[in-house]
């Protein structure tokens, strides 16, 4: 990433709260077809979050501990807040001396743009804009989050309106998807409880959305690097658990891809 940083255009998807097992087994089953186009392969790495939940996950994102591969070793970063002692700072690791990537990126002429999407992201409250807090534009309204159908295409409606308004420099744009976290039932007909399938449902409606966030992040005449994945993923009844922030597989066992547009 060392490399990369002011020639590329930054783009950091976080798909709040999607297991691994069901967006592989979608991408095996060509359910997610415009995610399978841009992921290398068309499939996902499987890696395991730094948390349970999303605050911590992005707290430790932002600071440069992004989902560990699943193998066994010293696994170099991409990124890194420097400290004394990091064993997984490397040759091709951006080591920065600011606490966060949004604020190192600023000092490194970035603008960055944070599109938020579940509650941390909010702003109603002073622990809603510690996140939000760390870019130079923030937004985030009822529509973008966990109640909204169309969530994820009312974040790209703001993001085209907000690309004519930055000026050559490069972008550092973030978006935390909140679809397939909890209630989603309403992407499955019929459905009165959030399941697995609800959940595979959420997925395959922000899919139809992806091209359309390629056509916005591409227009700008740079290259993108991009990194997707979850910050966690849930339960729905294994070991007798719904939900997240518990130490169980599925929570822990997360997607991740990074790639170039």
């Amino acid at each position: 990433m060392r490399a990369l940083i002011g020639s590329h255009d930054l783009l950091m998807v976080t798909l709040d709260t999607l297991r691994y097992d069901v967006a592989e087994q979608l991408a095996a089953e060509g359910r997610t077809p415009n995610l399978s186009r841009v992921l290398p392969g068309g499939r996902w790495e499987k890696r395991h979050s730094p948390a349970s939940f999303t605050y911590a996950a992005h707290q430790a994102f932002f600071a440069g501990f992004l989902p560990t591969p699943d193998g066994a070793g010293t696994h170099e970063r991409l990124y890194a807040a420097a400290f004394p002692g990091s064993e997984t700072s490397g040759s091709d690791t951006w080591v920065f001396d600011e606490a966060d990537l949004p604020t190192a990126l600023a000092k490194a002429g970035y603008r960055t743009v944070c599109l938020g999407g579940v509650g941390f992201f909010n702003r109603w409250g002073a622990l809603g804009s510690v996140l939000p807090g760390l870019f130079e534009r923030a937004y985030w309204e009822p529509g973008f989050g966990v109640t909204a159908p169309d969530c994820f295409g009312a974040q790209l409606d703001r993001l085209a309106a907000v690309l004519p308004e930055l000026d050559g420099d490069p972008l550092f744009t973030f978006i935390n998807v909140a679809a397939m976290h909890q209630p989603n039932r309403h992407y499955l007909p019929g459905a009165a409880e959030d399941s697995w399938e609800s959940h595979a449902a959420a997925l395959e409606y922000v899919d139809t959305r992806v091209g359309r966030l390629v056509e916005l992040v591409t227009g700008r005449g740079r290259p993108v690097f991009v990194i997707m994945c979850a910050d966690h993923g849930t339960a729905y009844g294994e070991g007798g658990h719904t939900g997240h922030r518990i130490g169980h597989e599925a929570v822990w066992t997360v997607p991740y891809a990074e790639f170039t547009l």
